[in-house]
């Protein structure tokens, strides 16, 4: 029979600290509390989606009843204790999800299982997921646990909103703020994957896919087995550009030097080629300014990190940004702003899209003008 498919989000989800990405800071801090035996009973995980609270709850979980834990402080995965966790048969591990179980009912009924001693392990830790959906009622049944719990219960709550919850209920647990995960870090996992996987990639592709999920690794996995099944295990930059549907930075840089030659039609009929792909204006006003803004950190060395791009990409936006005049990009910015700003009242939508690239067209045409009759370069609204 066939091995049955699982995604990589779940095929590669951590099982130790060491193998969370991009999140040291609080991994270094959870292994150091364990190792000192000064863990507190409440946790408060928060940050955006897919960047690792539930998997850090759960190695948590997982570590703290190890019996034969490593001098790193990491379980070791041949105890009774983590081998009924990797089956998901331990009695001391109990996952709520919030978003589903916000009741006082359910509150209830996890309350009166933390009254019970652990029948194995020292510890039985409660998850909760979501936390910021309980009910104000439900909050308020869970304060006095919260409070003070029973020597042997540890509470982790893990949110995506932690302005939702109240602050007698953050007052009571240690919170821990989880960053987004940079493109590096997301370019470096997605590489060691697809060399376990035995999937070609591009660099640029998997750039592309960091940019993507906007530093949330479980979309990333996401998109990356997509493409794989989309393109036979062959992530390129080409099949990655299609499938996500995204316009390719060579569009831009092509129309950016057209309006620099004032090549009118050449914009028009590049625009058209665009429409006839399926993209949408507002969607195009969006990247353009993007690479206009992309081309302005250019004008200066101590911002150039800002620019999340390739390096071969890096290197043609310093090209182009040197060919233009800080004073055009400033107005092809405030061009397109009140451009996309409008889009939505515009009755026709390709019409409104087209006047702005004419403005764009012939703006250093009217900056020269004003340069000529004032002896020095203007910022005016065009």
């Amino acid at each position: 029979m066939a091995e049955q498919y699982i995604v990589s989000a779940l095929k590669y989800r951590p099982q130790h600290f060491n193998t969370v990405v991009g999140q040291a800071h609080i991994t270094t801090t959870l292994k150091n509390a364990i190792k000192t035996e000064q863990l507190a009973h409440s946790f408060l995980f928060c940050g955006p989606r897919g960047v690792g609270k539930t998997t850090c709850a759960r190695i948590l979980a997982k570590t703290i009843n190890c019996t034969n834990r490593t001098e790193d402080a990491e379980a070791c995965d041949t105890c009774n204790s983590c081998v009924s966790f990797k089956e998901n048969t331990s009695f001391n591990i109990h996952e709520l999800d919030a978003a589903s179980n916000n009741s006082v009912d359910d509150i209830r009924e996890l309350i009166n299982q933390v009254r019970l001693a652990p029948q194995a392990g020292k510890y039985k830790v409660y998850i909760i997921d979501e936390v910021h959906m309980l009910s104000s009622n439900a909050f308020n049944a869970f304060l006095k646990t919260l409070e003070e719990p029973p020597s042997y219960a540890i509470f982790i709550l893990a949110t995506t909103e932690k302005h939702k919850i109240l602050p007698t209920i953050l007052s009571r647990c240690q919170i821990f703020d989880f960053n987004r995960i940079t493109s590096k870090d997301t370019i470096e996992h997605l590489s060691e994957i697809c060399e376990k996987e035995h999937i070609s990639f591009e660099k640029e592709a998997l750039h592309l896919i960091a940019q993507k999920s906007e530093g949330c690794m479980r979309d990333a996995l996401s998109i990356m087995d997509k493409i794989a099944s989309f393109s036979n295990d062959q992530i390129t930059y080409a099949s990655t550009v299609e499938h996500l549907n995204i316009l390719d930075y060579d569009y831009y840089f092509k129309l950016v030097d057209m309006l620099m030659m004032q090549d009118m039609a050449g914009v028009m009929l590049l625009f058209d080629e665009i429409t006839n792909k399926g993209f949408e204006g507002d969607m195009f006003m969006s990247g353009l300014m993007e690479h206009f803004r992309n081309l302005m950190i250019c004008k200066d060395e101590r911002v150039v990190r800002l620019l999340d791009l390739p390096e071969n990409t890096r290197s043609r936006y310093f090209m182009q940004a040197n060919q233009l005049h800080n004073t055009y990009i400033i107005n092809a910015l405030s061009i397109l702003n009140a451009s996309e700003i409008n889009f939505k009242q515009a009755r026709n939508k390709r019409l409104h899209v087209e006047l702005a690239l004419i403005k764009l067209n012939y703006l250093q045409q009217a900056i020269q003008v004003l340069s000529d009759e004032d002896g020095s370069l203007l910022k005016k609204k065009f």
